[in-house]
């Protein structure tokens, strides 16, 4: 329940049309949610007015649509350590608050809709004061510490998986199972030209190497290490998103190595990897996982062992399923790591076990519960 305000303060909230804000984190799995929801209530109704509010420090590469309405606040990570950075964090967020009340009186919200993250906080929270309707999404199967936070304060909670309800503790009929919006483009293509797209050959073995949205330096790292460890393929092909980070010291490494591997800093076509490859190495994020379920890709996952539990969990979503195999990030070596490649390599009956994982796995059209549950709470 927001607090009582006088008629006054609530009157200069009244106005014609609908304005939906929806704000987010700064990492791929926050920020494609969240414009997974926006293109379909775009879609669904041109009559509404739209802001995605992001923090400044965001990925770098151009994922948002030029025609988006976009602001930024200067939010970023707190440490209670009692240092320069700490003292910059804690500033960066009282100075984030006032913006988000900026924002929020400059666009009136009917609603805001957060995606997570510290971002998210401030703007829920002012919604909540002032009356306007809130809805949070939760990607992660275990609930981040700012959901957790918000949720009390929130008329509705999307959870992308079932399990997730049992880390709230609010009315049950105030949870959707919604599950993680995908990209609009993310679609399955024939598996010949998802390979012609790479200029790779459809009947090669090939893997998928990915950190995130951002890359991980340690799944590069010992991925490149690994290769020289691979005896039992003697041919594949590789598709590798690095990050920004590490992409020139890859490139340079794969050009000495002669190895068929189409190396990329970032990938917007994404739907062509995923239909193009046999086996993917990857982290955990909730928009991972779910997108190796919408491609029933058999994985070997290495979750981020620094995300509070979330990775372990949504790794475990396919590992009991028999859909990928796990490997924690403080075990991993090139020698593990390319056992792991070599028993999945070609058709073996491992990768065909794994595939069956897949079996009774469904996603709910996750874009569409959600424009329907936010339109729900604005329009009756």
């Amino acid at each position: 329940m927001s607090p009582a305000l006088p008629a006054s303060a609530l009157g200069s909230f009244r106005k014609d049309g609908v304005r939906i804000l929806a704000v987010t984190g700064s990492s791929g799995g926050h920020i494609f949610p969240a414009l997974s929801f926006l293109a379909q209530l775009k879609e669904r109704r041109n009559d509404v007015e739209t802001l995605l509010v992001l923090p400044k420090k965001n990925i770098k590469y151009e994922v948002i649509p030029h025609d988006y309405r976009v602001k930024q606040t200067c939010i970023t990570s707190l440490s209670l350590r009692p240092d320069f950075k700490g003292i910059k964090g804690v500033l960066n967020f009282i100075k984030g608050w006032l913006e988000s009340l900026f924002i929020f009186f400059e666009f009136r919200p009917d609603i805001v809709v957060g995606f997570g993250s510290l971002n998210s906080i401030p703007l829920i929270l002012w919604a909540w004061f002032f009356r306007s309707k809130t809805l949070i999404h939760e990607q992660n199967l275990i609930p981040g510490r700012a959901n957790r936070l918000l949720a009390k304060f929130c008329d509705k909670i999307a959870v992308s998986f079932e399990e997730t309800k049992d880390y709230l503790k609010v009315a049950k009929n105030n949870l959707i199972f919604s599950g993680n919006p995908l990209r609009r483009q993310l679609e399955k293509v024939d598996k010949k030209e998802a390979a012609q797209f790479f200029g790779f050959d459809p009947a090669v073995f090939t893997l998928l190497v990915m950190g995130g949205s951002q890359g991980s330096s340690k799944i590069n790292a010992v991925f490149l290490r690994a290769l020289s460890l691979i005896d039992r393929i003697s041919c594949f092909q590789v598709v590798h998103i690095s990050g920004e980070n590490d992409f020139d010291s890859l490139q340079k490494a794969y050009n000495v190595m002669g190895r068929k591997v189409k190396l990329f800093a970032f990938l917007k076509e994404m739907q062509y990897a995923y239909s193009a490859v046999d086996l993917a190495i990857s982290r955990a994020g909730a928009t991972a996982i779910t997108e190796l379920i919408f491609f029933q890709l058999p994985a070997i996952i290495i979750p981020y062992p620094f995300a509070y539990r979330h990775q372990q969990a949504n790794a475990a979503v396919l590992k009991n399923r028999g859909a990928a195999m796990v490997i924690d990030d403080d075990v991993l070596t090139p020698q593990l790591l390319a056992e792991a490649i070599g028993g999945c390599a070609g058709e073996s009956e491992k990768i065909k076990a794994m595939r069956r994982g897949f079996d009774g796995i469904s996603l709910p059209d996750a874009g569409n519960v959600l424009t329907d549950a936010v339109l729900s709470l604005v329009l009756n």
